[in-house]
């Protein structure tokens, strides 16, 4: 009856003598009569081993992935290169200790990754102190507004339109239950208003928070916005891109009290949305604010090198009425797959991907402009994506690409259905990038 479930006729009846029961449906008594599915699923025969291999495989050739297809969508998750060495290192038993890392003595493999990945994190960013990884750039987002809420006085947080829509909508919905306003801050030319910002800023303000680069690719120019925020005696939340790091300012350049993004560029596969992995670092000052769990480092009995969780009282599992909030994952293969990408590339590994990609978008831009089909949106600084605005809908544009096998980029909608985001990362050849352009060419 269930030929896919290795159980004998003589573990089915041992199972049953144990439980007191007789037939299997008696394990679904407390389900009405009514709503129980009669007969048996519509899956078929049963299929040997090879069959069902060959059944998998052909559903899976039916999407279309970096593998094989151009890929110029990014918009929050990114197509770069994950070295081999990855695949290698992250299922290696020393790293697949206790998920929950609360008894040290036999989690340290899981704490050294994590102590690392938080060193990695600070290196980047510039910031004194950073945790394990949170579930995505958007939760992130919604933990530093929490903290911010939490520790000033006021009842609004500006946003600026630039950010990832997917992110200001998660930090609405967590705004909207510390009683928080969010406003937002208007974009002008595609990059953040500062001017606006400037009058928009008051006492009420607990954070300012913006993205560089920016949904739309713009670098921005963020010249003045810490002293603006601290002079109201709110956060600067920063927003940055960590392959974007390795090339230009950093949080800490930028004097920001609170740094967050998206690690899934730090060779996670973009995997068809997810998992991904948020991280987060703050100034010393908030390290006692920051959610979710730090790990230190120290020394066992023996003098040796050790690693344990610190500043627990801070933690759901200790002070649930006063932990600095709900995380209580890290997302901890994520993690471990961003700390092993880290150490692979180095420094001058990372400025090489950050160059590469930076070097292939401008020249994708530079190709497509000079159809005369496509139009630049604006000339603003970008860094690997950028918006185009078309003759005729994005979105039919992407779907004229993909019957010939090109992922095209991200279809913008509302009153700007014409303009799409595109992206170049250092894995987009010449060759491809040539081809995109004579395909739109011959499209439009």
């Amino acid at each position: 009856m269930f030929p896919y479930i290795p159980n004998t006729d003589e573990d089915v009846r041992v199972m049953f003598d144990r439980l007191g029961i007789s037939d299997v449906d008696q394990l679904f008594s407390d389900i009405p009569e009514s709503l129980r599915f009669k007969g048996l699923l519509a899956i078929g025969a049963p299929k040997s081993e090879i069959e069902i291999r060959n059944m998998m495989h052909e559903l899976a050739d039916q999407n279309l992935s970096g593998y094989g297809t151009s890929c110029f969508l990014g918009a929050g998750a990114y197509d770069h290169m994950v070295p081999a060495i990855i695949s290698s290192l992250v299922q290696r038993s020393e790293f697949l200790t206790s998920y929950t890392p609360y008894q040290p003595e036999i989690s340290q493999g899981t704490l050294q990754v994590i102590f690392e990945f938080q060193t990695m994190i600070c290196e980047l960013t510039g910031l004194a102190v950073s945790n394990a990884s949170l579930y995505d750039g958007p939760s992130a987002a919604a933990e530093a507004a929490m903290m911010s809420a939490g520790v000033n006085k006021g009842n609004k947080i500006l946003l600026s339109a630039t950010l990832n829509p997917e992110v200001k909508e998660v930090v609405k919905t967590y705004m909207r239950f510390r009683s928080i306003e969010v406003v937002e801050i208007p974009e002008k030319d595609g990059h953040t208003d500062l001017e606006a910002m400037k009058e928009m800023l008051d006492s009420e303000a607990v954070a300012v928070m913006i993205q560089s680069p920016n949904f739309y690719g713009v670098v921005e120019n963020l010249e003045g916005v810490s002293e603006a925020a601290h002079n109201q005696k709110a956060h600067f939340i920063l927003m940055q891109d960590p392959i974007s790091m390795a090339i230009l300012k950093t949080p800490a350049d930028w004097k920001a009290d609170i740094a967050i993004g998206e690690g899934q560029p730090l060779g996670n596969t973009i995997s068809f949305g997810g998992p991904h992995l948020g991280f987060i670092a703050v100034t010393k000052k908030l390290m006692r604010k920051l959610p979710g769990r730090i790990v230190g480092q120290t020394v066992d009995l023996d003098g040796k090198r050790a690693f344990t969780l610190t500043l627990q009282a801070r933690e759901q599992h200790i002070r649930r009425e006063k932990a600095t909030s709900n995380i209580c994952s890290n997302q901890a293969i994520n993690a471990l797959i961003a700390t092993i990408y880290m150490a692979t590339m180095g420094k001058e590994g990372l400025v090489e991907v950050a160059e590469q990609s930076a070097k292939r978008a401008a020249y994708l831009k530079k190709q497509l402009v000079a159809t005369g089909k496509v139009k630049a949106v604006n000339n603003r600084p970008f860094f690997r994506e950028f918006v185009v605005e078309l003759p005729k809908p994005a979105k039919e544009v992407n779907q004229a690409l993909l019957e010939k096998g090109i992922i095209g980029g991200y279809a913008l909608s509302g009153k700007d259905e014409n303009q799409m985001i595109l992206c170049a990362t250092e894995k987009r050849t010449k060759d491809e990038m040539d081809h995109l352009v004579r395909v739109m060419e011959a499209i439009l």
